[in-house]
């Protein structure tokens, strides 16, 4: 909708450019094909490889709030970025589990402030930015936070990553608040999920190839 607004403010003899981190599927084989003009930019402003999401097995959100448990891998690979002192993004699908898993959290991580957001949220904005302040660590949420959003030394955690609702240009987006700052350029990325789903693999892929690019025209800073 955004994009067919804009082409129809466009004036006869003017130029429309379309900027974005996840070109629809349709643009991308236009692209693929030398069919569309285009300019890629694959790395960002610090000059560092865009993290590359790890892959954990879990069962879904839903039976980790019945049996009041987290795997141990989940456990401790979010225990691993808060001793590293990161800010934590922890996306799930539905609303409605977001005040029950935050309970959860809470159970699990009594040592830190934990948070939960969504669109029904009307202190959506003061929990973020109070998570960009650091007075809270981990803030579940929703979608509703996968864009426009950039939070210093970040790690993201995708719970139910192989739900329909996350596909490729999604989980492209949420991975992607992780290591935008110069501080801590590389981040850390996790899909969580029962099983591998062609949209996971492709969100990683497509990562890997942006980086791969990067460091073929040899815009990433050389490793000494």
């Amino acid at each position: 909708m955004l994009a067919h607004a804009a082409a129809a403010s466009c004036k006869p003899d003017g130029n429309f450019i379309y900027l974005s981190a996840t070109p629809p599927t349709r643009l991308q084989k236009e692209v693929s094909q030398r069919k569309l003009a285009h300019a890629r930019v694959p790395v960002r402003f610090h000059r560092y490889p865009l993290p590359v999401p790890h892959l954990i097995k879990m069962p879904t959100v839903a039976e980790c709030i019945k049996k009041r448990s987290l795997p141990a891998a989940l456990k401790s690979s979010i225990q691993t970025s808060l001793q590293r002192d990161a800010q934590v993004f922890v996306f799930v699908t539905r609303i409605s589990q977001i005040e029950a898993f935050v309970h959860l959290m809470r159970r699990i991580f009594p040592q830190i402030h934990i948070q939960g957001t969504s669109s029904q949220d009307t202190d959506r904005a003061s929990k973020v930015m109070a998570f960009r302040e650091r007075d809270i660590r981990l803030l579940v949420t929703t979608t509703i936070l996968e864009r426009g959003v950039t939070i210093p030394r970040s790690d993201v955690f995708i719970l139910d990553a192989d739900n329909g609702l996350f596909d490729e240009a999604s989980l492209v987006q949420m991975a992607g608040r992780a290591g935008r700052s110069m501080d801590d350029p590389a981040g850390r990325v996790v899909f969580a999920s029962s099983r591998r789903t062609r949209s996971q693999v492709k969100a990683v892929a497509q990562i890997r190839k942006m980086n791969t690019i990067a460091h073929r025209k040899g815009y990433l800073h050389q490793q000494t």
